[in-house]
């Protein structure tokens, strides 16, 4: 992965690493790695994940056939060149 530092704003780049980061679940990795898990409990884990991203995908769906669109966050900071 690569971030680009523009006008030496490294606070900038960071945010910007993190939110990747963020995205690409290596943080929600490194947490789980942190320590052993037994196999019941990875099944147990991934079944509940599974189960999880099902009904958030079905509740997704019928949003969009209904015609109900989620509230996104606003944008507050502005990008300056």
């Amino acid at each position: 992965m690569q971030v680009l530092v523009r006008d030496n704003n490294v606070d900038q780049a960071l945010r910007f690493l993190k939110k990747k980061l963020q995205q690409e679940g290596v943080f929600r990795e490194m947490r789980i790695r942190e320590s052993y898990e037994k196999p019941s409990e990875k099944r147990a884990r991934e079944k509940a994940e599974g189960i999880r991203r099902t009904r958030k995908l079905a509740q997704k769906k019928l949003n969009r056939e209904l015609g109900i669109s989620t509230a996104k966050k606003p944008k507050t900071a502005t990008r300056s060149k």
